[in-house]
């Protein structure tokens, strides 16, 4: 009966010959932190044909799975703890009794084998073997009906096992269990350690199998989707609207970048250059522009993508998280502006400027006048306090109140340091999935080199998104823009994944 307390995120160490070795955490699997959305009732059964784990492991290569913790002052999370002392009191009971009752510990022993033996690859055929012998259920089962079990001995002998099959990452815990003589603790924390064993091979077996299972999501995905377009017909007739949309916005309006001096400096072409050159339509670029378009959008749209319900959740994920480096960047912006390269030359300032925006943005989205107040009154008081103990002249009072004024202004909706910041990323995750996101970085417009490395992870993600996507409906997405772009136009005839 493990009791799991804690979630590692995952970390791939390869096997040796004495140990098999996987990544971390514990408890019952729980999916990736994306929930499910309910689609229009006539899409329904789109969302609930296609398997959603096998979208995200499809689309994230870094894709794992964790326990589910549960707050302690939680009713769950109450009663699960009340449950799991009561059983580790009646074992200690039983234990104790004279003479000693060992029906809990074989039950016990017999689950740790079985867990012992699901963390053995299947080349560790001597260990496998050494496993059954030592804990041997008949012979165990004699030994207690003749009151001779030494749990104590057994469980010392799991934890020489633990210690050979643990990833890195469970050494420190296994060791710490080497000095509990107490059998009832001993075995509760051995629960404890194969519980995030256990999980560890879960998420090893994940990325062994990483390239496989994204093939297979994209086959199986489509196919599934191709069903259920036979079915229904005018399944794709939103996903044409959108992309015919796109294609509009690029021969209306087509997207510019401002300038910047350094960036010939940078071997080939610069993301600026690249989404300014003028080129003919392309699918790639209609997409591209598709996907942006998403991002301002509103998510519960009825008219939404067909092909793009599966990852309307990631998106609002990530339509929030960009809003929140939109006002964090802003923020930065305008308190540099007062403190010049003194202080945010530092890089443990602004990391710590930007803890205490981000911690403080949290309620933005629901308060953001009263989340700005608090922000301008935190950002103004570490300038003032961070001037004043590096012995320089503290911000005076009307350079104070002009720093709040213009930090409470980024609440407003038409400030322009917010638009301009948002304009600015907006390109930045156009140039991603035109160039990538390393060659992206190269050239960041002005206002977002303090938040890169919130950027880079941004970007990712978007790029993950879009690129999984393309694989499965890249068929689907070249028949529609057949019909919207000229062979005039066309730069390319089919969808390439960006």
């Amino acid at each position: 009966m493990p009791d799991v307390k804690e979630s590692v995120p995952p970390k791939y160490p390869g096997d040796s010959e004495g140990r098999s070795c996987k990544p971390e955490t514990s408890g019952p699997p729980q999916e990736d932190k994306s929930g499910s959305e309910d689609p229009p009732p006539c899409l329904t059964e789109t969302v609930n044909e296609v398997s959603k784990l096998s979208n995200k492991i499809g689309m994230n290569c870094d894709y794992y799975m964790e326990e589910k913790v549960l707050p302690p002052s939680s009713l769950e999370g109450k009663v699960k703890e009340t449950v799991h002392n009561a059983f580790w009191d009646h074992l200690k009971e039983q234990l104790s009794a004279t003479p000693p009752d060992f029906s809990c510990a074989l039950e016990l022993l017999k689950e740790i084998k079985e867990i012992l033996l699901s963390l053995l690859l299947p080349r560790q055929n001597r260990l496998r073997i050494e496993i059954e012998e030592a804990l041997d259920m008949d012979l165990l089962k004699q030994e207690a009906e003749h009151g001779a079990l030494k749990v104590l001995y057994l469980s010392k002998y799991v934890l020489n096992m633990m210690a050979l099959l643990c990833a890195p990452v469970r050494d420190e815990a296994v060791q710490k269990l080497e000095n509990i003589t107490d059998p009832v603790w001993l075995l509760r924390g051995i629960f404890q350690v194969l519980g995030r064993m256990k999980m560890d091979m879960v998420n090893y077996t994940i990325q062994s199998l990483q390239p496989h299972l994204q093939e297979h999501s994209i086959q199986y995905e489509r196919a599934k989707f191709q069903e259920l377009l036979n079915k229904q017909p005018s399944l794709l007739n939103h996903t044409t609207k959108w992309l015919t949309q796109a294609a509009g916005d690029l021969t209306m309006s087509p997207p510019t970048c401002p300038d910047t001096s350094d960036s010939s400096s940078v071997a080939g072409p610069s993301p600026n250059e690249a989404a300014n050159n003028p080129e003919p339509l392309s699918p790639t670029m209609v997409l591209c522009q598709g996907f942006l378009n998403l991002l301002l959008w509103d998510l519960e749209n009825e008219e939404f993508p067909e092909t793009l319900l599966m990852d309307r959740t990631r998106l609002q994920e990530l339509k929030s998280q960009l809003h929140q480096l939109t006002v964090m960047a802003s923020v930065l912006l305008v308190a540099s502006s007062f403190s010049g390269s003194v202080l945010f030359g530092s890089p443990q300032f602004v990391d710590k400027l930007k803890r205490i925006t981000k911690s403080l943005l949290e309620d933005f989205h629901s308060r953001p006048e009263e989340a700005i107040l608090t922000v301008s009154e935190q950002v103004s008081q570490e300038i003032h306090q961070s001037l004043k103990n590096m012995g320089l002249v503290a911000l005076s009072s009307d350079n104070t109140a002009s720093l709040m004024g213009q930090l409470q202004n980024i609440a407003k909706k038409e400030n322009c340091v917010c638009s301009v910041i948002d304009q600015r990323i907006h390109l930045f995750l156009k140039c991603c999935l035109v160039l990538g996101v390393q060659r992206s970085l190269l050239d960041l417009p002005g206002g977002l080199t303090l938040i890169e490395a919130e950027l880079a992870e941004l970007g990712q993600k978007f790029v993950n998104l879009t690129h999984h996507n393309q694989q499965v409906f890249g068929p689907y997405y070249t028949e529609i823009l057949k019909t919207l772009i000229s062979p005039a136009q066309a730069l390319e005839t089919k969808v390439e994944s960006v």
